[in-house]
């Protein structure tokens, strides 16, 4: 995301998801009401979920890519605390503007997050790194059957994930049931190491 200090600490977690529906409202009109699905990776299942409680009818399908997919009352950094300690990850972030954002240096990045995939991309894709928003992470989801909980999900699980490692993963799936589960052997981005995979999860992500 980036921006100034001001810009960041005024970002929240229901901000980023009224963003997300209204993109998915403007995609179905556009696309004269064919399926839309909304995808989410690492912290943006957090934006998923958000958007999907907002409005339901604004997407088809759910997919959470190696993400935050955490119950209703549930926040990114009180699941951190259920963690097992992940120092690689850790040493590579650092918090910027006084504490309301974090940036992850890209120069040590590359193991951690994608240690799978071709490194030319992965060289072309690290310094697009910018500070991202510590607010939302402690903010918890208020999440509802109704709404969230009416859309079908998929989690897309990647056994070699060294940012949200497996454990992490499964823990969430025991967490928020129902989810039709693919697993890939992938990093942290599955986009860069196992693309056709990946799309085909995406692709069968809406039922039938």
């Amino acid at each position: 995301m980036g921006g100034s200090a001001d810009q960041l600490a005024a970002v929240t977690l229901d901000g980023w998801g009224e963003f997300a529906a209204q993109h998915c409202r403007d995609l179905k009109a556009e696309l004269g009401g064919a399926p839309v699905v909304l995808a989410g990776h690492s912290r943006g299942g957090l934006v998923v979920s958000t958007a999907a409680e907002r409005d339901p009818s604004a997407m088809d399908a759910l997919v959470y890519i190696c993400a935050m997919m955490l119950p209703s009352g549930s926040s990114r950094a009180e699941f951190k605390t259920m963690e097992e300690p992940n120092p690689d990850f850790d040493a590579i972030i650092s918090k910027v503007h006084g504490g309301v954002a974090t940036v992850v240096d890209p120069a040590r990045a590359g193991p951690v997050f994608a240690q799978l995939s071709p490194p030319e991309l992965v060289a072309r894709v690290l310094p697009r790194l910018v500070a991202e928003p510590h607010g939302p992470r402690a903010e918890p989801l208020s999440l509802t059957e109704d709404s969230w909980g009416s859309l079908p999900r998929t989690y897309v699980e990647c056994t070699e994930d060294r940012t949200i490692p497996i454990a992490s993963q499964r823990r969430m799936q025991a967490m928020s049931p129902g989810a039709r589960v693919v697993t890939l052997d992938a990093d942290h981005s599955p986009y860069l190491s196992r693309p056709v995979e990946l799309a085909d999860a995406l692709e069968g992500a809406i039922p039938g």
